[in-house]
C-alpha cells in the first residue's frame, strides 16, 4: 500500500471562525506520509515548487466524495484544510487507510521526552514510511477490537450500522475497496499494471471472466477529471458511471462526411470535453461501428491540434468482438478492429481467459466451444437436456431471454395484466432530461407492479446475502409505507426503498433518478442482458439472427442447473468468420509476447 498520493488540491489557511486568510491551489501536487528521527509521522505536500509539512497528531478527514477523488484533512490546532481533488478514486482510499493504520500503530510506540529531542544532536531529518505490513494491520485490527469492547451496547450497534452502511454507498457508487488489488486474477492484475504506462490497452475475454469489474478497478486508478468513461449503449455506460461514447464524441451518430463531423464537433463544449480529456475509456468495444471508431479518431487529432492517434490522448478498450457486433448499416458489418484508426493506435492486447462467472468445469467448457460457433453432438445433447429442469422455487419463476426488446416487453406487460390484486405505480423522481436518464440508467421512469409480479434487483444492496444487481425475485406485498417487498431467491425477503442513480452529462455536470430498483423480469432481451448473471434462465433461440446472440443468452446462466433451453438447434449457434480470424491472430502473439501490437487489418 503506497504511502504517497498525485492529485490535485489546495491548501487554505483559516481564522479561528473558519475564514479563509490565505489559500494555495495546485493542479499537480504529490503528498507523501514521513517520519522523523523520533518517530513522529507528518504529511509533506510539494505544491507549486514549495514544499509544505503538519505533523499528523490532531486532524480530522472528511471523506464522503472519495468516489469522486475528493478528500478534506483538517488540522484541527494549525486552523489548516487540505482539500484533495482528481485523485485517483482507490488510491486515495489506499493513503487514507495508511495514513490511519500508521498513525493507529504510532500511539502504541514510546515517546521521546521533549527534553531528549531538545537535547538530540542529529539534525532533524525525515524519510517516507515503510509500506504498512501485516503487524501494522494487525495491530490496528487488536486496537479497533479493544475500544469497540469498551464501548456501551447502544453505542456500538449505531457504530456497526454506520458502517455497513458506508460499505454500501462504497458500493453502490463504484468505489472498490483498499485491497481490491489481491482480489484480481493474475492476468488481471496484469492488464492493471499495464494501464499505469504509456501504450493504449485493449482487453478482452469471454463472459464471465471479470471484465466489467477489472475496468471499474481501472476507472478507480486514473484521474477522475481527465478521465472520460464511456460505453457503446446507454446501459452498458451506466454500468461504468460514465456517457455514451456518441454524447462524448459529439458528431451525433456519425453518418455524415468528415468534413460535416469536423463541424459538429466544434462546437465549444465538445472542443473543451476532448482537450479536457487525457484517458478515454470504452466499454463495449464490439458494439462500435468501424467507420465510427475511424472519424472520432479523425475528430479527436483535429479538435486536439495533434497528430498522434487520437490527439494523444490515452485509450482504455474493453468488450469481447464474438459476443452482439455493431448494429449494420448494411449487409457487411465493420468492426472496430478492421479500421484505420485501429492499426493506427497500436493496442496492446490482453485476453482475459480465467472465468469467474461459472465455476462447473463442463459448463464452462460448453460455453467456450459456442463462443467460437463449435457444437458437438455431447454439447447439443446436454444442452437439449436441460429443457426438463424444474426452475420454479418459492413462486420465482426463470426469467426468458429473447432475441427482440419488443417481445419481451410484451411478455412483461401480458404477466403482469393477468395477475390478480391492486396495481401500484411508483414514478421516478428525476433532476435533469428524462430521456436521458432513459437511455442511460436500466430502471424505468414508471414502475407498475402487484403482489405475485417476478422482478430483478437493480442495485447492489448487500452482497453478503445475495442482494446484488442482477438478482431475481418476486413482490410478496406491499409495506405499510407502500414499498415493494420481495422474496429473492436466496431466500431473503427485501423491502425495496427508492435509490438513486447518478448520470454524467457531457457538460461534466449529473443528473439523478430516483426510484424503486426492480424491473420486471418475467423476460429480457439478449440485448439488454449483456454484462448480467442471472440465477434462474430460460431461452428460447429460434428467433436468432446475430452472430454471437445465442452465447450472449447462455452465458448468463451460472450453471447448466439454473438454465433451461426450450428449442436448442445447433444452427442456432455461429461466429463471425472476420473475428475468429482477428482472435487467432491474438492468440498467436500474445503468446509470444507479453506485449503485443495488433493492428492488421482483417479484410
Amino acid at each position: 500500500m503506497t504511502s504517497s498520493l498525485n492529485c490535485s488540491g489546495v491548501i487554505q489557511w483559516l481564522t479561528p471562525q473558519k475564514t479563509v486568510t490565505k489559500s494555495v491551489k495546485a493542479k499537480a501536487m504529490i503528498m507523501q506520509l514521513v517520519r522523523n528521527e523520533f518517530r513522529e509521522l507528518f504529511l509533506c505536500i510539494a505544491a507549486n515548487k514549495a514544499n509544505y509539512k503538519y505533523q499528523l497528531t490532531d486532524f480530522q478527514v472528511h471523506k464522503n466524495f472519495i468516489h469522486e477523488g475528493k478528500a478534506t484533512i483538517n488540522f484541527m490546532q494549525l486552523n489548516i484544510s487540505v482539500l484533495i481533488s482528481n485523485a485517483p478514486p482507490t488510491h486515495l482510499l489506499t493513503f487514507l487507510k495508511v495514513i490511519f493504520i500508521k498513525v493507529a500503530s504510532a500511539k502504541k510506540s514510546p515517546k521521546t521526552s521533549a527534553r531528549n529531542q531538545l537535547l538530540s544532536t542529529k539534525q532533524q531529518m525525515t524519510e517516507e514510511i515503510s509500506p504498512v505490513n501485516p503487524k501494522d494491520i494487525n495491530r490496528t485490527q487488536t486496537q479497533a477490537k479493544e475500544k469497540m469492547q469498551r464501548m456501551p451496547a447502544a453505542e456500538l450497534r449505531k457504530k456497526l450500522l454506520k458502517a455497513e452502511k458506508q460499505k454500501q454507498e462504497q458500493n453502490k457508487k463504484g468505489l472498490v475497496t483498499f485491497d481490491f488489488v489481491s482480489e484480481l486474477s493474475k492476468e488481471q492484475k496484469r492488464v492493471l499494471d499495464a494501464v499505469s504506462g504509456k501504450r493504449n490497452i485493449f482487453f478482452t475475454g469471454s463472459a464471465g471472466t471479470g471484465k466489467s469489474y477489472l475496468l471499474r478497478c481501472i476507472l478507480n486508478s486514473l484521474p477522475p477529471d481527465v478521465t472520460v468513461a464511456t460505453a457503446s449503449t446507454g446501459a452498458a455506460a451506466c454500468l461504468v458511471g460514465g456517457v455514451t461514447l456518441h454524447s462524448f464524441a459529439g458528431i451525433g451518430g456519425g453518418t455524415g462526411t468528415l468534413e460535416h463531423c469536423y463541424q459538429l464537433a466544434s462546437r465549444p463544449q465538445v472542443v473543451q470535453n476532448w482537450r479536457k480529456c487525457k484517458n478515454l475509456v470504452i466499454d463495449e468495444i464490439s458494439m462500435v461501428d468501424g467507420d465510427y471508431f475511424d472519424k472520432i479518431e479523425a475528430v479527436a487529432r483535429r479538435v486536439r491540434n495533434s497528430d498522434a492517434p487520437f490527439g494523444g490522448i490515452k485509450l482504455i478498450l474493453c468488450g469481447d468482438f464474438l459476443q452482439l457486433p455493431p448494429v449494420a448499416k448494411d449487409s457487411k458489418t465493420r468492426f472496430c478492429f478492421q479500421s484505420e484508426a485501429w492499426s493506427r493506435c497500436e493496442l496492446q492486447c490482453f485476453n482475459l481467459k480465467e472465468v469467474h462467472r461459472q465455476s462447473d468445469p463442463e459448463f464452462i467448457n460448453m460455453l467456450n466451444n459456442i463462443r467460437v460457433g463449435r457444437v458437438t453432438p455431447e454439447v447439443s445433447d446436454r444442452l437439449t437436456a436441460t429443457a426438463r429442469n424444474n426452475l420454479e422455487k418459492d413462486g420465482i419463476v426463470p426469467t426468458q431471454l429473447c432475441c427482440r426488446t419488443r417481445e419481451a416487453e410484451q411478455i412483461n406487460e401480458t404477466k403482469l395484466a393477468e395477475l390478480q390484486g391492486e396495481m401500484r405505480k411508483f414514478e421516478a423522481r428525476d433532476s435533469g432530461n428524462s430521456a436521458s436518464l432513459d437511455d442511460q440508467t436500466r430502471v424505468s421512469k414508471t414502475l407498475c407492479l402487484k403482489v405475485g409480479a417476478q422482478v430483478m434487483l437493480l442495485k447492489n444492496v448487500s452482497v453478503t446475502k445475495g442482494l446484488v444487481n442482477g438478482a431475481r425475485g418476486v413482490v410478496s406485498k406491499f409495506s405499510a409505507e407502500g414499498h415493494p417487498v420481495v422474496v429473492f431467491c436466496s431466500g431473503e425477503s427485501y423491502t425495496c426503498k427508492p435509490e438513486k442513480w447518478f448520470v454524467k452529462t457531457t457538460g461534466g455536470g449529473v443528473i439523478t433518478r430516483i426510484q424503486i430498483p426492480l424491473q420486471l423480469a418475467w423476460a429480457f432481451s439478449i440485448h439488454k442482458s449483456q454484462g448480467l448473471t442471472l440465477d434462474c434462465v430460460e431461452m428460447a433461440l429460434s428467433g436468432v439472427f446475430e452472430a454471437g446472440q445465442a452465447y450472449v443468452a447462455l452465458s448468463r446462466a451460472q450453471s447448466l442447473d439454473t438454465l433451461r433451453v426450450v428449442d436448442f438447434d445447433p444452427k442456432q449457434v455461429w461466429a463471425n468468420p472476420d473475428v475468429l480470424k482477428f482472435y487467432r491472430q491474438l492468440n498467436r502473439v500474445e503468446g509470444a509476447m507479453d506485449a503485443v501490437r495488433v493492428g492488421v487489418h482483417v479484410r
